[in-house]
């Protein structure tokens, strides 16, 4: 658009783009994929070229990618040191499943358990969250002996059987039974949640309901609890600083393993912590992983102790791709980049940017009613102007405006109310200065 804020400048110069236009491929793609694989905004867009925080469409427009992929790539598209680690790989051998011994996943699990603390030692390698989330709580209920698994309201946790049992939101749910063993309690929450962050004991009050599930809604017995440190789809939701600690202390006085959902905070994407559970002094006992961990690579994780993981010992368990050789090359490699570049760091440095930019804006304009979260996992909340009600509609029109002056953010919260920024985590902050004038240009066509 003419009066688009511009692009910060790029060396890269994509390849011209000889493949199908977009009008055949769409075609062609309804009749052969799944209806249920959606794509976003009202025209589809279709993307060719990836290089680091930028994308390129089939005409060779540059966008600037602040979706990263749905929270998936880390240190960029594309990244010379990743590709070039795969290649690697892919000339000696592509698949080596861990029935056989293979060097790789040694070296990469030994690199991985150090990021965390003791007692989270012990490494399985699956291909999603969803995976991941499904193993944890197969662990949980073999480890302990017991069934039902807490998850929080607002949530989301996958899109495998158990994976929707564990999310709370009716958008990602099926109109069939769901499965038994789950509760799902209220959630913290800065606009909406009934308890008010200021207030000292928030994070026991909002805790307290967990307590009462387990009394009223189990049999006094729980094989785990659940939670993301920000919940990601549910909006960029942080929650009060003690409110974890609370509810690891309810979950284990009633015989409960907890685990940290790190499928979109983990690997320093929050700027102050390598994982998101360290924001609030907590150390689960099961942390599961994805996105972020493989940098656009289907790769995944679940992390426990020594005492959890023991209980699958003698058991046959096997995930026939968890392990493959070229993805914990990509992994590897993602994870070193991110431990020499500082990528931690940098998160806390760009997102307090941005986060500062987006204060003002949001002191400017009542449609806004939140902003929030931390380093490069942040959301913006819109609401109906002198309340606290979800305004899904303003949302959608903004987001797609965004894609029009070439920025790529997400949209999320249950009312579709929320801008989810969680982009490649190389973002620069000519990059954060192009996205906040993108939203003030966007807020500023769409005033009243």
């Amino acid at each position: 658009m003419s009066n688009s804020p511009q692009l910060p400048a790029t060396e890269h110069q994509p390849a011209p783009y000889h493949g199908p236009d977009k009008a055949s491929l769409l075609a062609r793609r309804k009749q052969v994929l799944n209806q249920g694989i959606f794509t976003l905004y009202k025209e589809p867009l279709m993307l060719v070229q990836g290089k680091m925080q930028y994308v390129w469409d089939e005409t060779g427009r540059r966008y600037l990618d602040c979706f990263g992929g749905i929270c998936t790539v880390s240190v960029g598209h594309c990244h010379p040191e990743v590709n070039a680690a795969v290649a690697k790989q892919n000339e000696l051998i592509q698949h080596c499943p861990t029935c056989y011994l293979h060097p790789t996943v040694v070296e990469y699990a030994e690199k991985l358990v150090a990021t965390l603390p003791n007692p989270l030692t012990r490494v399985y390698f699956v291909n999603s969250g969803s995976e991941a989330n499904d193993l944890a709580v197969l662990m949980a209920r073999v480890a302990t002996g017991n069934y039902d698994i807490i998850s929080l309201r607002n949530c989301y946790h996958g899109g495998n059987a158990v994976g929707m049992s564990l999310t709370s939101h009716h958008t990602w749910k099926y109109n069939i039974p769901p499965m038994p063993g789950f509760q799902h309690a209220r959630a913290p929450h800065p606009l909406r949640g009934g308890v008010d962050y200021a207030d000292p004991q928030a994070g026991e009050k909002y805790a307290a309901e967990i307590k009462e599930i387990i009394r009223y809604g189990t049999s006094g017995k729980v094989a785990g609890f659940i939670a993301e440190p920000i919940q990601g789809v549910g909006g960029a939701v942080p929650y009060p600083k003690d409110y974890l600690g609370r509810a690891y202390e309810i979950v284990r006085e009633h015989g409960g393993v907890c685990i940290a959902d790190e499928v979109q905070s983990g690997f320093g994407r929050t700027g102050e912590n390598f994982w998101g559970f360290q924001n609030y002094g907590v150390i689960p006992d099961i942390v599961t992983m994805a996105k972020s961990i493989g940098n656009g690579f289907p790769l995944a994780a679940v992390v426990t102790t020594d005492e959890i993981a023991a209980h699958m010992a003698g058991r046959i368990h096997f995930n026939t791709f968890g392990g493959d050789p070229i993805a914990m090359a990509q992994g590897m490699a993602t994870l070193d980049i991110m431990l020499r570049t500082d990528t931690q760091g940098h998160c806390k440095k760009i997102g307090t940017r941005i986060l500062a930019g987006l204060d003002t804006l949001a002191a400017n304009d009542p449609r806004i009613g939140n902003v929030r979260g931390m380093g490069l996992i942040l959301g913006m909340e819109f609401v109906k102007p002198g309340t606290v009600e979800p305004d899904g509609p303003t949302c959608a029109d903004f987001f797609e405006r965004c894609r029009h002056h070439g920025l790529l953010v997400g949209k999320g919260g249950l009312d579709g109310n929320v801008i989810r920024i969680k982009p490649p985590m190389c973002l620069t902050e000519q990059d954060a200065d192009f996205l906040l004038a993108v939203f003030a240009q966007v807020l500023a066509e769409t005033k009243g």
